[in-house]
């Protein structure tokens, strides 16, 4: 037997997922019964897991962003709390070891294809359209650091290319 029950409105949310799921651009995978794993492709963080769990009441949606950054952690917790205010149904959240996720809950009866559409073009904003400014803040001096042990060593800078106003560099 489940461990909750499953009644028609959950029901219907799970199939709304599967059929979002199904017919976006989306790599997926479906876990169990409720849980359903998408990989949302982007720029600039070249893709984002989203978890997404249909529990008995909600739909819970959890993406992770980066991990916790190295410096200007102030800065970059600040910059999350202004920004959270501009996200539809997602919104920044750290978890213990202060990295960084974009979460939201869905009441089971929201659930639609809209719905769906609009909470992932949120995610798709908090992680990647603001994935290099996040990561600019948290840990430019080590972007610093790999950009002069690539030059030293005839490495490739392509995924670094973004950050080169740090550097000081030509792209």
């Amino acid at each position: 037997m489940n461990k909750f029950d499953d009644g028609p409105i959950r029901a219907e949310a799970n199939a709304s997922v599967e059929k979002f799921l199904q017919s976006s651009e989306f790599a997926f995978e479906a876990i169990d019964d409720h849980l359903f794993v998408a990989e949302m492709p982007g720029e600039q963080k070249l893709k984002t897991n989203v978890s997404l769990l249909l529990g008995q009441h909600s739909l819970s949606i959890n993406a992770f962003v980066m991990r916790a950054p190295e410096e200007n952690t102030n800065e970059v917790h600040r910059w999350l709390l202004e920004h959270n205010r501009k996200l539809f149904g997602v919104s920044y959240a750290l978890d213990h070891l202060g990295d960084i996720y974009v979460t939201g809950r869905l009441p089971l009866a929201a659930v639609s294809n809209e719905s769906l559409d609009q909470i992932f073009g949120s995610i798709h904003v908090a992680c990647d359209d603001n994935f290099n400014v996040l990561v600019a803040m948290g840990f430019a001096e080590s972007i610093k650091r790999e950009w002069a042990w690539r030059v030293s060593r005839g490495e490739p800078l392509a995924n670094l290319r973004a950050f080169t106003d740090l550097i000081g560099a030509d792209a």
